[in-house]
């Protein structure tokens, strides 16, 4: 394993200051560091369009769960990640849905377009081929076959949906906060997609609730305790103090019922060996003089 050592900190400030620079940046200088100039001038031109015109992108379900809220580092149908497709508009577009070109040279990709793995593999199609077997744009029809009229895979979801009945959905602050979804907190940097916090990287399903709303309001969690239970524990259907006491106080009980029901076993067993010594030495001895 290799360590990073840094003399003094002053290197260590250098090293946040790139990843910060990076996180904002993302791969407009394409692969050129701006001049100290030319990163203010990004900043004081990109950050407000970013932060008023951001777009959220997640794989929704037909049920209308999000079940993957895509980040910088999700990889597209056409394998390039959700950071190197276009992302920041001067102004929102009108027509929906709103496509999101990849900014890759050469790749015909038109619009991001999730496809989720099957473990660290691409998911089939239903003409047995990959994912990356099929073409990126158009219909998604298959290199190497003649059979497949556009990628459809019947992989299922952990929400126990099929693949091909998901979207890739694109969307404005406005029109989340509509359907009731988060939207977080307004960050500067590139390409944040749907991710709104630490419960957006689980899949829709494990989230707390089956909209995929996530984490219950800041107010709720700052609640001060009334002794019956956490407020986190409060924020779904909460028992009353007086049930948690009751709860308590059975566990209790059945923790002393348990308790009681092995000593009594434990004192019948002594009490066996106890006699079965007592036997053994009264018993005459069989060995000969």
């Amino acid at each position: 394993m290799e360590r990073l050592h840094f003399q003094g900190a002053a290197a260590a400030g250098a090293i946040d200051d790139y990843l910060e620079y990076r996180r904002i940046v993302g791969e407009d200088d394409g692969g050129k560091l701006f001049s100290p100039e030319e990163y203010e001038q990004y900043k004081k031109t990109v950050l407000p369009m970013r932060i008023q015109n951001r777009l959220f992108v997640s794989w929704r379900s037909p049920t209308g769960m999000d079940c993957k809220l895509v980040g910088p580092e999700t990889p597209c149908f056409c394998t390039h990640r959700y950071k190197q497709h276009k992302t920041d508009f001067k102004e929102l577009p009108k027509d929906r849905p709103i496509h999101l070109p990849c900014k890759v040279s050469k790749c015909q990709c038109k619009s991001y377009h999730y496809v989720p793995l099957n473990g660290s593999q691409p998911i089939r199609c239903r003409c047995k081929h990959y994912a990356d077997d099929h073409t990126v744009a158009g219909s998604y029809h298959c290199t190497k076959c003649s059979n497949c009229a556009g990628f459809h895979s019947s992989f299922t979801c952990g929400c126990s949906q099929p693949a091909y009945a998901h979207d890739t959905v694109v969307e404005t602050k406005e029109e989340r906060l509509d359907q009731g979804k988060p939207v977080g907190h307004s960050v500067p940097y590139a390409a944040m997609g749907g991710l709104t916090g630490f419960s957006s990287l689980a899949e829709g399903y494990m989230r707390l609730d089956d909209s995929g709303v996530g984490a219950p309001s800041r107010h709720l969690l700052e609640t001060p305790d009334d002794g019956g239970s956490h407020p986190f524990l409060r924020a779904y259907d909460p028992p009353s103090a007086t049930a948690v006491t009751e709860q308590m106080s059975r566990l209790k009980t059945s923790e002393e019922d348990d308790m009681a029901f092995f000593e009594k076993r434990y004192q019948e067993r002594l009490k066996k060996e106890k006699e079965l010594r007592r036997l053994n030495s009264k018993r005459p001895s069989t060995q000969r003089p």
